[in-house]
């Protein structure tokens, strides 16, 4: 049986693995604003040492995702083509004034095949964008971690169909490409040297202070940027999300994800998981 809203169950230490890999997300992009000066903790030598332990873990996820019940052979596969056309579509986009042409993908995908895979297919694509392009660095890790994190939302939004599905999901995706952005400045933001002191992190301050810091930061720096990529998925979604919509929904009734039985059986009871 496939779990609420998506084709794709998974098991449930496979949704435990994703949601104690989520709070280690959390804590690595958040950490900056609850480190005390002095502590050992508020250099830039702490990020890689973040970065060291998050990657295994989302290593440990991927696995746990395949390994124990959550995906079958069809899953996999199907998780691997998505994956490499989401790596094919993101250079093209190559961020340019915020233009990204893979979001809309992880949220079409991660709406129809549920928030377990939404969650594996955005770290997988964003891994194989970098490897693809020779993107890999300190970076990565958050990226994979909140691109996963936008397959996994796409996946936990509320049952409808037709056209409220596709208003819900153009808001969806605008929303996930400024939040993206968001949780992505966390990255660096602290690291950033010879800013104004009121866009600048201070160690051991307030936490509404540097909150406050952060989002002045976040205004002047990058919102143009947040805001082309939100657009883009709004627009990506609105022009091609029913086509795409349709047929990953056809690909899932006839492959019969997770599922051991006829496939005209398998078949009804797809339908009627959605």
């Amino acid at each position: 049986m496939a779990e609420r809203g998506g084709l794709i169950p998974v098991s449930a230490r496979s949704r435990l693995s994703i949601a104690l890999v989520s709070l280690v997300g959390i804590a690595s992009f958040m950490w900056p604003l609850f480190i005390a000066p002095g502590s050992g903790l508020d250099d830039a030598g702490t990020a890689p040492l973040i970065l060291a332990a998050l990657l295994p873990l989302f290593l440990v996820v991927v696995l746990a995702e395949m390994g124990r019940g959550g995906f079958d052979v069809k899953a996999i596969a199907m998780l691997g083509v998505l994956s490499a056309v989401g790596a094919a579509l993101r250079p093209l986009g190559a961020g340019a004034g915020g233009l990204e042409t893979v979001f809309f993908l992880l949220v079409l995908a991660g709406r129809v095949y549920g928030p377990g895979f939404g969650f594996v297919l955005g770290a997988t694509t964003l891994l194989s964008s970098a490897l693809l392009t020779g993107g890999v660095g300190p970076w990565l890790p958050f990226q994979m971690m909140a691109s996963a994190w936008v397959g996994l939302g796409a996946g936990l939004l509320p049952r409808c169909r037709g056209r409220l599905e596709i208003a819900l999901l153009v808001g969806y995706g605008a929303l996930a490409g400024l939040a993206y952005g968001l949780i992505m400045n966390f990255s660096f933001w602290p690291f950033t040297v010879g800013m104004d002191n009121q866009l600048s992190y201070i160690p051991g301050a307030e936490v509404l202070d540097n909150l406050r810091r952060f989002v002045v930061f976040s205004v002047t720096t990058s919102l143009g940027w947040d805001l082309g990529r939100a657009l883009t998925n709004a627009v990506a979604i609105l022009l091609v999300g029913p086509a795409v919509l349709s047929a990953l929904r056809r690909i899932a009734r006839r492959a019969a994800f997770g599922t051991v039985g006829t496939p005209r059986t398998t078949d009804r009871t797809v339908v009627h998981e959605q």
